[in-house]
């Protein structure tokens, strides 16, 4: 790594070098760039069939509509990056849009965690309050609730953003493959164990809080499902949360794995603990929008009502 501060300037820019292990880079820049295109397709498939039928505004798909935009916002902090670095080979970032990187990618893995959670608050709500759930999430409800989420997510990033901007930078490589809070906290010229207590703490709060709500919320439907006596009613209640079931293990796995297994229990090489930050990023972006279109009833019949779709559509 280089030292710039002996000489008393100022790092403008860093390069980034946890790619540089690829043997083949074109051919995976070319394969993120197809996902990435993917996600935005998807997502914004999803956005436009819910925003155009009013039929569709509801609590539940304002809510998908909410995690369609955070997946692209995720999806979009680090895939241009990683396209330029393995296709054009342009490995340098200014300081300035590094942090800028560093900030919405965390404000991305936030705000889903959140969505995660505010879908499994409706989901609870529709299975154990039914009679009630017109009444308790209504429309200025939902847009509170949504409101406050970014608002507690943009809050608790800022104060990371804060902190990185702040920092006397020391060292140019980064050995990452895009910026995070990790990689900057390491191109700077101090402990980074000092400043990882305060990033650890806002992941509590942004990463585990929000999962320890959606385990309670599923503990509370569990117990409303089997009060039932029906099993084909019970069967059917399950169903309607195996979509949000799917999306959290997707999204809450990996982050499981990069943050606590890793921390000890399982040793990553550099090139391994970057597929895996690139995969839990890229991953649940791709696969969310796909399981709520194929197990949302009303949205796939809008899909499959595109021309070029309407000879695979699947029957009902």
């Amino acid at each position: 790594m280089t030292f710039l501060n002996n000489t008393g300037q100022s790092i403008s820019e860093f390069v980034i070098t946890g790619l540089n292990s690829i043997e083949n880079p074109k051919p995976v820049g070319y394969v993120i760039l197809i996902i990435y295109f993917l996600i935005l397709l998807a997502n914004s498939t999803n956005i436009c069939i819910i925003a155009l039928d009013k039929h569709l505004h509801s609590p539940m798909y304002f809510f998908i509509c909410n995690l369609a935009f955070v997946d692209i916002l995720y999806s979009t902090s680090i895939s241009p990056t990683l396209i330029m670095i393995l296709i054009a080979d342009e490995k340098r970032i200014s300081t300035k849009l590094c942090i800028s990187q560093m900030y919405v990618n965390h404000l991305g893995s936030t705000m889903v965690a959140f969505a995660i959670s505010l879908m499994a608050y409706d989901r609870w709500v529709a299975i154990s309050i039914p009679l009630h759930y017109s009444s308790i999430l209504t429309n200025n409800k939902i847009m509170i609730l949504t409101a406050v989420s970014w608002m507690l997510g943009t809050g608790f990033i800022g104060i990371l953003a804060g902190i990185a901007s702040d920092l006397p930078y020391c060292y140019t490589l980064l050995k990452y493959a895009f910026c995070d809070y990790g990689a900057l906290v390491r191109a700077a010229c101090v402990n980074p164990d000092d400043y990882f207590v305060v990033s650890t703490i806002i992941v509590f709060f942004v990463l585990f809080a929000p999962f320890a709500f959606i385990i309670f919320s599923y503990y509370k439907i569990i117990y409303s499902v089997m009060k039932i006596s029906s099993n084909a009613n019970r069967k059917k209640m399950f169903s309607t949360c195996f979509s949000h079931l799917i999306v959290a293990a997707c999204f809450y796995t990996p982050q499981f794995v990069a943050i606590i297994l890793t921390r000890g229990v399982l040793v990553l090489t550099l090139t391994q603990r970057n597929i895996l930050f690139i995969g839990a990023n890229l991953g649940p972006s791709l696969v969310n929008p796909f399981v709520y279109c194929l197990r949302t009833k009303e949205i796939r019949r809008k899909v499959f009502r595109i021309p070029v779709l309407k000879s695979i559509a699947p029957s009902d």
